[in-house]
């Protein structure tokens, strides 16, 4: 009895998910730059093209002692792309989203890195979460192919108001190891929720930290150090 309570426990630590990237949503990719600049200060680095998607990104690094490969992503519909054969991925074909985006881009949602996703999609359905089907996707770059598992639901959605994870698992390569430092830190991420303590629950399940959450109205927060100083970005519950 105790041997097999001792490998349930093991089992369960070897799920510990990390911070991947946050998901900055934009109307178009020069406004996301635009606000980039604007309120972080900062010019983006490179980023791609995704054929499965019909988006395109720029990225950012937020890596530090606590965030060792995150960053953040300013990715927007790529109006000179096909449209797929299917909803897009973080809501981009939701028309509430794109009504708001068009007022400004918007933290919308993160994306957390596991080292074994499918075993975490599996945690989470049994607790009656749907993440999506883990697809194969990639893109090229200045430094070669960029190669990843990512959950995408059929319906593109986020679920809690974009408080819970995308869950990713990448290749050989991940992107943050070629992005310039401009000074950028991740210092707070947190979410409130009116599900607070399912969120919680679904968090822990992966093993997911540092991410706060709390009752109350949906929105998700991430605090950055720029070089402009302390920046709270919000979704606002979109």
């Amino acid at each position: 009895m105790a041997t097999g309570v001792a490998s349930g426990i093991a089992s369960a630590a070897a799920l510990a998910a990390r911070v991947d990237h946050l998901v900055i949503a934009a109307h178009s990719l020069a406004q996301g730059l635009a606000w980039c600049q604007a309120v972080l200060g900062v010019e983006p680095g490179p980023g791609g093209e995704h054929v499965l998607m019909g988006t395109h990104n720029r990225l950012l690094a937020l890596k530090d002692g606590a965030h060792p490969v995150a960053y953040l992503e300013i990715i927007a519909i790529n109006p000179q792309a096909p449209a797929p054969d299917r909803r897009r991925w973080f809501d981009l074909d939701d028309p509430t989203l794109q009504a708001a985006l068009r007022e400004a881009p918007r933290l919308v949602h993160f994306v957390a890195q596991c080292d074994d996703a499918a075993r975490a999609c599996a945690a989470w359905s049994a607790q009656g979460i749907e993440r999506g089907p883990l697809l194969r996707a990639s893109r090229q770059t200045a430094d070669g192919l960029l190669e990843w598992q990512i959950t995408v639901r059929e319906d593109g959605q986020r679920l809690y108001h974009g408080a819970l994870p995308t869950l990713i698992q990448w290749g050989e390569t991940h992107p943050s190891a070629s992005l310039p430092d401009r000074g950028l830190r991740l210092r707070a991420l947190q979410a409130t929720h009116p599900q607070a303590q399912e969120l919680r629950a679904a968090c822990q399940a992966i093993g997911l930290s540092p991410l706060t959450v709390d009752e109350g109205r949906p929105n998700l927060i991430a605090v950055l150090q720029t070089p402009r100083g302390a920046v709270r970005l919000e979704s606002g519950g979109i």
